[in-house]
């Protein structure tokens, strides 16, 4: 008893732990059917966190008045814009982007929002996160509920795995959750921890339900630890990938798909888009970092043979106001892009019309796709899930789309 009493006194890794699931340690007894064998399908979330500036990713570039509200912030067809379709252009930096739209697998929606948008930066990522109403606050988030759901009362490990330190409200559900860990060899040497080590391997009947929850948490973690560890040498890319901390995310990403770890879910965020000020400069390296590091993550999924059963969902939680501020950016706005890429795609390209700027909301773009849409698609279609039970009550799932 001493041992967990000193573990209790002097180990942060234990008030982190209590907040780990458990679930990885019934993967290494079966798995989830449907996906070793490559016949399932993963979803891959990128989270654009700050609020991205949509008109000036895709650009709308033969607009007049996209160039009357941003008169040095718009980008001009000859600095170097990707043409697209219906006369939008993909921002100059995003090359690697531009090629896998070429070959059909980038699918670009415009507009997408939700009524009464919030412009807090807190808020509206909770929006996204639950897929809730503006005016409705819930406690779990969209992915957490499709694990909740996917896996009812069954002993695998049917989960998410969001490549960061936190998790996020998204990966939360009411009865399961996705693990955070920014890779499967640092998780595994936190869990070498000689204390932990020890407590993990004791018994875990105190008598205390905490206590019991606490120990019982410890060890299935350090199993889980050891299993994505040597789950992970399985695979180890060949592909040459940014240096850059979102890249490193990817590649985690890549190496566990392509290892066949048994997992529907990923979640990896890309920060820093809160352009209030010298946006052009900001934008164009963080959009390069992010077509540069999805680039690579295809061709490392191509190699591997798994892209045809992936795709990835590219998002921010709000948009910027249409006209430019005083300081070479633009403030919190609200509806924006929703970028697919697949190898499987059924509607490639442009899928709607480019915003109507003619038609603002007090300087604001008016939504044209509800999100929940675009999730009861991902949700219903792609991962062959009830969005209904799901989501709930809410907008019809965009048909073809995924």
């Amino acid at each position: 008893m001493s041992t967990r009493r000193d573990f209790l006194k002097s180990s942060v890794l234990a008030s982190s732990l209590l907040f780990v699931p458990r679930f990885l340690h019934a993967l290494d007894r079966g798995g989830v059917p449907g996906l070793r064998d490559g016949s399932g399908r993963r979803l891959v979330v990128v989270q654009l966190g700050g609020g991205n500036d949509g008109l000036n990713t895709i650009v709308p570039y033969r607009n007049d008045l996209y160039y009357q509200a941003r008169p040095t912030l718009a980008l001009r067809e000859q600095v170097g814009l990707h043409k697209l379709e219906k006369d939008l252009g993909l921002h100059p930096a995003m090359t690697r982007l531009k090629a896998l739209y070429d070959e059909g697998h980038v699918a670009v929606l415009n507009s997408v929002g939700y009524p009464n948008p919030d412009r807090s930066h807190f808020r509206s990522m909770d929006i996204w996160h639950t897929a809730s109403a503006s005016d409705e606050y819930l406690s779990s988030g969209w992915l957490g509920r499709y694990l909740d759901a996917s896996c009812t009362g069954c002993t695998t490990g049917h989960t998410g795995i969001e490549v960061d330190d936190t998790l996020s409200l998204a990966m939360k559900g009411n009865s399961r959750k996705g693990l955070a860990l920014k890779n499967p060899q640092k998780l595994r040497q936190a869990t070498q921890n000689r204390l932990l080590a020890q407590v993990s391997r004791e018994s875990a009947n105190t008598g205390i339900g905490e206590l019991d929850y606490l120990y019982k948490t410890l060890a299935e973690t350090a199993s889980s630890a050891e299993f994505l560890y040597e789950k992970a040498k399985v695979y180890r890319s060949a592909v040459t990938y940014p240096d850059t901390e979102f890249a490193r995310s990817l590649k985690t990403t890549a190496e566990l798909i392509n290892s066949g770890l048994d997992t529907r879910v990923y979640y990896t965020s890309l920060t820093g888009f809160d352009t209030h000020v010298r946006q052009q400069e900001q934008q164009g390296k963080l959009l390069g970092d992010l077509s540069d590091g999805l680039g690579a993550f295809v061709q490392d999924l191509q190699r591997g043979g798994q892209f045809d059963s992936t795709l990835v969902l590219v998002f921010s939680e709000f948009g910027r106001r249409v006209s430019q501020n005083a300081s070479n950016g633009t403030d919190h706005g609200t509806a924006n892009n929703v970028l697919l890429i697949g190898g499987k795609l059924r509607r490639p390209g442009v899928v709607n019309n480019a915003p109507d700027l003619a038609n603002l909301d007090e300087g604001d773009l008016r939504y044209q796709v509800d999100f929940r849409s675009v999730y009861a698609a991902v949700l219903g279609d792609w991962l062959q899930a009830d969005a209904g039970t799901i989501l709930g009550t809410g907008p019809a799932p965009i048909s073809g789309l995924v």
